[in-house]
């Protein structure tokens, strides 16, 4: 073998050690650092090249918001859910104290749909199919759970009001202006400092 064989050889060994550490670390720490690609992303590349350019830079940016506000709400969406059960048992759904008649009909009239529709249902908890709105009262409405971890009831529902508005463009595909970028990170911050 020549030096550079031997050194293009040694190469890709090292190349091959980094990408099994880089395994371990994405597995250990739950991470996804993008090095893989699975068959579904290798079906989407053949036709994401025909999109285009200016929408995927577009959907590029939004990511990193798509991904705080789906945290978020699934945060809030847990919060509500482990707080009342907490104070009522598993049943608080059931509990017109807790939720509004108004509020656990819509959901479960969201979650009848999706069922009827025929595709996979994604979950079958109706405080899944709530609106952001929907939180935002259930919380406000049950003070005597959440009091005790936010400190003003007028603060959360500002706050929900701001993150609500600014779901919309996030939820349904269009950018966010600047300013808005700057109000989401604000508001999650206010989120946040309510529970200090």
């Amino acid at each position: 073998m020549t030096p550079t064989a031997d050194r293009l050889k040694v190469f890709l060994m090292t190349v091959q050690l980094m990408e099994e550490d880089l395994d371990a670390v994405e597995k250990e720490l739950a991470l996804d650092l993008g090095r893989a690609r699975d068959a579904a992303a290798n079906e989407a590349a053949e036709y994401y090249p025909q999109i285009e350019h200016a929408f995927r830079a577009e959907a590029k940016n939004m990511a990193p918001h798509y991904e705080v506000f789906y945290s978020l709400e699934r945060t809030i969406r847990a919060l509500v859910r482990d707080s009342l059960a907490d104070a009522d048992g598993p049943a608080w759904w059931d509990n017109a104290a807790r939720v509004t008649p108004k509020i656990k009909a819509d959901c479960e009239a969201r979650l009848q749909k999706e069922q009827d529709s025929g595709v996979t249902v994604r979950s079958e908890d109706p405080l899944d199919f709530s609106t952001f709105g929907e939180l935002g009262q259930i919380i406000t409405g049950n003070w005597d759970v959440f009091g005790s971890l936010f400190k003003s009831d007028k603060a959360v529902a500002r706050i929900m009001a701001n993150l609500n508005t600014l779901r919309g463009p996030i939820a349904h595909c269009t950018p966010l202006a600047e300013d808005e970028v700057v109000r989401l990170r604000l508001s999650v911050r206010d989120w946040f400092r309510q529970m200090e």
